[in-house]
C-alpha cells in the first residue's frame, strides 16, 4: 500500500509513568523520552490488561484478555492459533521482526514475527505455573525483598547483558532493512527488560542520582495501619495487597528507609539506561534514513509499585502497577497532543493494523477485545474504558478490573470489592465501596462484572490449567529434557567478507548511504 509507515514499538518492563517527566515525573532524567512525548501523541490514562509480564504481553499482542486465550500467568502457553498483531501486519505487507523479551511460553517462540534477533531473557516453559490450591507454598521463582534490600550500583548485570544485546541487534537490523533489498514496510518491536528488578544499575547511571534527589513513596506503608489508602470496610488493608506482602516476602524482611531509597535510585538509573537505548534508536533511524516514515511507539508491559503503600513490582490494580506509558511519535503525520481517556494495551492491535491499512481494519481471524486509536491519536474520538483480570501467583480467584471515567472498579469473589474515584483522589486513598452514596455506581459494576464474566467458570478453567501444567513440566523434567527456548539462528557463513561474492561488489552493497 502507498502510506504504509513503518514501526519501531519499544517496550520497557515495568515502567510507571510516574517516574517520566511527560507524566509529571520529577526526578528521572529522561531527554530522549522527554523529546518524544513533546513531538507525540501522549496518552495519559494508559494501562495494561494484566499487571505481569507474559499476560501483558500476549493481550498486546493478540488484542483479547488472558482469560480469552488462556493467558493467565508467567507460565500460561500462549496458543499459536491465536492471531497476534505481527501475523495481521505480515498479512498487510509488512516485515516483522522481535528484538528482545516477549515471555513466550510454549514451543511457537515466534506469534507472527519472521524473526527474532535474540533469545528471550525469561524461561519458555510452565515452571513458573503458581498454584492456588497450594497458596501457603512459596516457590523459589516468586519475588523476593532481595530485589530491594540489595539494591545499589555494580558493574554488570544479566539484564544489561540482556538489553546490550537486544538494542545492538535491533540496530543492525535497522541497518540491514537500509541496505537490503527488501523494500517492504517494516514492524520492529525492541523489548528490554529494564527498568525491571532486581534494583541495580551499573555505577554510570547509579551516578546519574544522588541520595538526597530521590523521592520517597507517596503512600505510606499501610501494612497494620487503621486508616489510609486501599482499606476494606473493615478498616484493614485489602486482602489481596496482604497476599502479596506473603508472596514477595514482605512478612520476612521489611526494607529500611536507605534501602527504599536505594531501591529507588536504582530504577530511576534503570529509567536513564533505557532512555538512552531510546536515544540510540532514534539516532540509528536518522543515520538509517528511516525517520521519516516511521511511527514510533513508546510503552511498557506494566508498572511498578516502588514502595507505595509498601509494596513493590506489580500484580495488582493500583496505579503505579497497573498504569503504564504510551506514546506515539510521528510528526509528520500525527500533531502533538494528550489524550486524556482510558485506554489500554487491547487496543494497540487494531491501532496498529488499522495504520498498515490506511487507516481501515481489517477483517479479524478472531475476536478483538480493544480499538482503534487512530481516532484518539488524530484528535478526534477518544477512548474511555480498560478492562483487565488478574489471574496469576498472589491470587486465589479471578480478579477483575473495570476503568471508566472517573472511577476503578476493582472486583474478586474471595475479596471485598474495591471503588476509587481516580480523578479526586489519583493515589487511591480512599476506597468507596462500602460509602452507602456510592452503593448505586458499585451495583452497576458488578452488574457488568456478571455480564462479562462467569467468575466461577474462569476459577475452574484456571485451576484445571495450573494442574495440567504442573503435571506436564514434571513430567517433561524426567529423562531427557528438549527446551522450548528460542535459539537464534546466526549463519557466519554468511556475514562480512567471502568468497562467494565478488569483494567490490560485497563492500559496495555493505556502504550506506550507497555511492551515487
Amino acid at each position: 500500500m502507498a502510506d504504509q509507515p513503518n514501526l519501531l514499538i519499544v517496550m520497557a518492563d515495568q515502567l510507571t509513568p510516574r517516574v517520566l517527566k511527560a507524566y509529571g515525573g520529577q526526578v528521572a532524567r529522561t531527554p530522549n523520552i522527554d523529546v518524544l512525548a513533546k513531538e507525540g501523541v501522549v496518552f495519559d490514562s494508559f494501562y495494561c490488561n494484566s499487571p505481569l509480564c507474559a499476560p501483558s504481553r500476549f493481550s498486546f499482542m493478540a488484542g483479547q484478555l488472558p482469560s480469552r486465550i488462556g493467558a493467565y500467568d508467567n507460565a500460561a502457553e500462549f496458543p499459536a492459533q491465536v492471531p497476534t498483531f505481527a501475523h495481521y501486519l505480515r498479512s498487510a505487507g509488512y516485515q516483522t521482526a522481535l528484538s528482545g523479551k516477549m515471555h513466550f511460553c510454549g514451543p511457537d517462540q515466534l506469534h507472527g514475527f519472521e524473526e527474532r534477533l535474540t533469545t528471550d531473557i525469561y524461561p519458555s516453559d510452565f515452571g513458573w505455573t503458581p498454584d492456588w490450591r497450594n497458596f501457603e507454598a512459596r516457590p523459589t521463582w516468586y519475588h523476593t525483598m532481595e530485589s530491594v534490600t540489595q539494591a545499589g550500583s555494580c558493574t554488570r548485570t544479566n539484564q544489561i547483558d540482556f538489553d546490550d544485546e537486544v538494542v545492538v541487534a535491533a540496530r543492525q537490523k535497522l541497518f540491514d532493512i537500509a541496505r537490503g533489498k527488501d523494500k517492504r514496510p517494516f514492524c520492529l518491536v525492541v523489548s528490554m527488560t529494564h527498568p525491571h528488578d532486581p534494583y541495580v544499575i551499573p555505577g554510570a547511571y547509579w551516578n546519574r542520582y544522588r541520595d538526597d534527589e530521590i523521592d520517597m513513596p507517596r503512600v505510606a506503608d499501610l501494612a497494620g495501619s487503621g486508616e489510609g489508602g486501599g482499606l476494606d470496610r473493615n478498616g484493614a488493608e485489602d486482602p489481596h495487597s496482604r497476599r502479596l506482602r506473603y508472596v514477595i516476602g514482605l512478612n520476612l524482611s521489611k526494607p529500611t528507609e536507605p534501602q527504599v531509597r536505594a531501591a529507588r535510585r536504582a530504577y530511576y538509573g534503570a529509567v536513564s539506561y533505557v532512555d538512552d537505548q531510546i536515544g540510540t534508536l532514534v539516532g540509528t533511524l536518522e543515520q538509517a534514513a528511516l525517520d521519516r516514515n516511521t511511527v514510533i511507539v513508546v510503552l511498557a508491559d506494566h508498572g511498578d509499585m516502588l514502595g507505595e503503600r509498601g509494596l513493590w513490582y506489580k500484580m495488582n490494580f493500583f496505579e503505579p502497577a497497573c498504569r503504564i506509558p504510551l506514546i506515539v511519535h510521528a510528526p509528520g503525520r500525527f500533531a502533538p497532543r494528550r489524550v486524556a481517556g482510558s485506554a489500554s494495551l487491547l487496543d494497540l492491535l487494531p491501532t496498529f493494523a488499522a495504520l498498515a491499512n490506511n487507516g481501515m481494519e481489517p477483517e479479524y481471524a478472531a475476536p478483538i477485545g480493544g480499538r482503534n486509536l487512530l481516532p484518539a491519536i488524530e484528535g478526534r474520538e477518544a477512548r474511555d474504558e480498560v478492562i483487565g483480570e488478574y489471574l496469576a501467583e498472589g491470587a486465589i480467584a479471578p480478579i477483575v478490573m473495570i476503568r471508566r471515567g472517573r472511577y476503578k472498579f476493582v472486583h474478586s469473589p474471595a475479596d471485598p470489592d474495591q471503588l476509587y474515584d481516580v480523578a479526586a483522589d489519583p493515589d487511591e486513598r480512599v476506597n468507596l465501596a462500602g460509602q452507602a452514596n456510592q452503593a448505586a455506581t458499585v451495583a452497576d459494576f458488578r452488574a457488568e462484572v456478571a455480564r462479562r464474566w462467569g467468575l466461577t467458570e474462569l476459577h475452574e478453567a484456571v485451576l484445571a490449567s495450573q494442574q495440567r501444567r504442573h503435571f506436564v513440566y514434571t513430567a517433561l523434567r524426567q529423562g531427557r529434557f528438549q527446551p522450548w527456548d528460542f535459539q537464534p539462528i546466526r549463519d557466519a557463513s554468511r556475514l562480512y567478507i567471502r568468497n562467494d561474492q565478488e569483494l567490490n561488489d560485497l563492500e559496495s552493497m555493505a556502504r550506506f548511504p550507497r555511492l551515487a
